[in-house]
């Protein structure tokens, strides 16, 4: 009898995860993102800090740009690092010419003055090229004080970071979307 308590407790707690949920704060905007088997994403976007990066990704993610990408980069080895989305190539190809592609519009760097820690989200760019950021964006597994001035940070997971460490390469988005309230 307890072993079926025990299953059942389990359960619940997998069928929680998976629903989890975030309303924003007045005056917030938050980019959602359902993961494919994993559970649901939630990113506290900042207009003020980063408005250019903002504004490029909502318009992106209202234009359905993000469903069914795949993160095509996940770092894990030999610490936490990082995951990534956001080249359309993903959506139909898992190899290692995934990576490069993106929406095609330059974006320049923007010091939100916003850190490089677990949970932030930046816009990826060529290393050394700071205003070559696109669509793709990453989100840090740990802290990672060398990109530090070299990435636009616009964003902060506020709930679902067991999720975004449960990434592997190539898990989908299944949908992305934008919630203000």
């Amino acid at each position: 009898m307890r072993r079926i308590g025990l299953l059942i407790t389990i359960l619940l707690l997998a069928v929680f995860a998976l629903a989890q949920d975030y309303t924003p704060a007045k005056g917030e905007v938050v980019l959602k993102m359902v993961v494919e088997g994993r559970g649901n994403v939630f990113i506290r976007l900042y207009p003020a800090r980063a408005p250019k990066t903002v504004a490029a990704i909502v318009k992106l993610v209202k234009s359905g740009f993000y469903n069914k990408q795949s993160f095509h980069k996940v770092m894990k080895s030999p610490r936490p690092y990082l995951v990534q989305i956001g080249d359309p190539a993903s959506k139909v190809k898992q190899d290692d010419s995934v990576g490069d592609g993106g929406a095609g519009v330059k974006l320049p760097y923007e010091d939100s003055g916003l850190k490089n820690e677990a949970g932030s989200v930046g816009l990826a760019a060529i290393p050394g090229e700071k205003n070559s950021g696109d669509s793709q964006f990453y989100i840090l597994l740990d802290r990672a004080s060398f990109l530090d001035g070299k990435y636009t940070v616009f964003g902060q997971v506020v709930a679902g970071m067991d999720v975004v460490r449960r990434i592997e390469r190539w898990d989908r988005v299944e949908s992305a979307t934008i919630i203000e309230n």
